[in-house]
Order: structure tokens, then sequence, then C-alpha cells
């Protein structure tokens, strides 16, 4: 069992929280983008006097947690168990009060496909897709969905396994590719334009990011790693079609049930359209983190973007 060292809260506002423990690290391939954030989560909440402590829970599981008794959870996991409504649900099942959104947003926002089967339904623009296996006609995805087009793993984040396909005899080796982190892969039409991304505090929609990458493709790499990523603040909209993406964004997220905060990636195509790619549920709070940027420029600085968020948690019980 990996537990930080603990903080007594200092002033009401802190106190209040009583025992919060943030998770982070697990199991998934996004394990060590969480081992960040919840490092620099837990920072800040004992910056701001809260008694917190980390807790890594691919060394203890839930019962090392319940031996923390938190007062309430800061989830911090990305990806897997963390994000896909499976740590939700055992967190409502022992009565624990935790950030973000419950179970079904969750295990809605990890899953690409019905993501964008809730999208379509509720008559919100997402790029076409088709679900691969291997035995699926290459030449015929291509044709159906045009070149070029994007090979994901539905229930994977940080576009880990994604890849940018530009010809039939390509895609079966995305698929491969993109199989060794999911057992379920889509290929999805590829939208040719500028990619924002918009995060959601509470009722508050964030500025706006473009994000610009010299390569061409925001991939792991450029994601967490690279200096040469840009992110655009202000984003360069204008303001009617700002608000229009903020409006979009806002009911996309609502649109699978998610609360309390998140993030949703957008691509606009040549013709000025916005599409839905898809929802984070819990973002990153990394320094290369959208979430943290977007919050900056509207005057948030970190500790109290950590402290709102940890105001989701207020919100529990929750019945999804």
């Amino acid at each position: 069992m990996t537990v930080d060292a603990m903080t007594t809260g200092a002033g009401s506002r802190s106190a209040g929280y009583g025992r919060v423990v943030v998770i982070y690290g697990g199991a998934s391939a996004e394990r060590e983008v969480s081992l960040i954030s919840g490092s620099a989560i837990l920072a800040s909440l004992k910056r701001s006097g809260v008694e917190a402590l980390g807790y890594d829970l691919a060394q203890g599981g839930l019962s090392g947690l319940q031996a923390l008794a938190p007062d309430r959870v800061f989830i911090a996991l990305h990806g897997g168990v963390g994000e896909d409504g499976t740590l939700q649900g055992a967190l409502s099942l022992l009565e624990i009060p935790f950030t973000g959104s419950g179970v079904l947003a969750s295990a809605l926002g990890m899953d690409k496909q019905r993501t964008k089967a809730v999208w379509q339904n509720a008559g919100l623009p997402t790029p076409q897709s088709l679900t691969l296996d291997a035995a699926s006609d290459w030449q015929g995805v291509c044709e159906t969905l045009g070149l070029p087009l994007i090979v994901k793993p539905v229930h994977e984040g940080s576009t880990l396994g994604i890849t940018i396909v530009e010809s039939p005899a390509a895609l079966e080796a995305a698929y491969r590719d993109a199989s060794r982190f999911d057992a379920a892969v889509m290929a999805e039409r590829f939208v040719r334009g500028p990619e924002y991304t918009v995060s959601l505090l509470g009722d508050s929609v964030l500025p706006a990011i473009r994000v610009e990458v010299p390569s061409g493709f925001y991939d792991y790499e450029a994601k967490y790693l690279s200096n040469e990523t840009l992110y655009h603040l202000p984003c360069g909209l204008s303001d009617e079609d700002e608000a229009a993406l903020g409006t979009l964004s806002r009911q996309a997220f609502e649109a699978i049930g998610a609360e309390g905060w998140g993030r949703v990636d957008v691509m606009r195509d040549v013709e000025g359209g916005f599409w839905l790619l898809e929802v984070n549920t819990v973002p990153g709070m990394t320094d290369h983190s959208l979430v943290p940027q977007a919050a900056a420029h509207a005057g948030i600085d970190f500790d109290t973007l950590v402290l709102r968020i940890l105001d989701t948690s207020l919100t529990a019980p929750r019945e999804s």
C-alpha cells in the first residue's frame, strides 16, 4: 500500500472536507499520467490546508482505501476502473462521496462508440464511425468513411493506440496496434481542421483552447511530453463561434449525464462546422493538461481549481 503523508486542515472551509483521499496510479495504460495528476492534486490540497492522503489503488485495492477511512475521495485515476464507472460504483456502495461524474456517465464517457450513439440520438454532430474486428473489410471501411481516417481503441484515453490511416493497406496494421490497448476498436471519419477542447467546471464553461501540433497529430507525446505543442488562449474564434462551441460542449456533456467537471474534445471542419469527438470525465491535471490552462485563463489558479473540483463531491449521493 502506498500512502503519502497527511496534512491536517486549517481553516473552516478546508476542515469542512474532512479527510480527503486522492486516488491515483492504478493499473491502466494511463497509470504514469495519473500518478503525475494525482501528485499535483495532493500537493495542492495540502497547500490549501486540507487533510489529504494519496493512495495508489493498484497497491491495496478497495480494502486498503477503506482502511484510510476517507470522508470523500478525489478521483485522479485516468482510464480503466477509475474512469469507466467501476470505481464510482464501488464508492457509491461504500457511501463515500467522490468527485466528478457518476456511474452511468463515467461508463459512457469511457466508451467512445456508445457516447457517439447517444450524441447521434440527441441530434448532436459527431463524425461517422464503424466498429472494427480482425475480419473487417478494410477496403469497404475506407470506402465508407473515406481517407484519411482515424483508428482508435474504444475504451482508452490519452490518445493511446490512435493512428491516422492514409490507405487501405495501412488500416489492418492500425487495427492491430489499437487492439493492443483494447479488444474494442473503431474507425472514425477524419475531420480536417483545427482541434478545440472545452473544459466544464460546475455550471461554468471555461474558455476554449485551440490545440496546434507541428506534426499535425495530437498524440501521446504531443499531449504530455513535447514542448512544441501550442495551446492557443484565446482560441481565435469569434465571440459568437466560441459561445456556440461552449453551448455544444455543454449539450454533449449533459447528454451522457456527466456532471461536476470534465472536458469535451471537438474538431472544426473547413466549412466551419464543429464535430464532437469525446468526453473526458477525469481529465489530466499535469503541467501540460488543458483544464488547468483554461481555468488559469479564466482567472482560476490551480489551487482554487482543485478545491472547486473537490466541491463536486459535496453533491453526493448520486443515483447514477
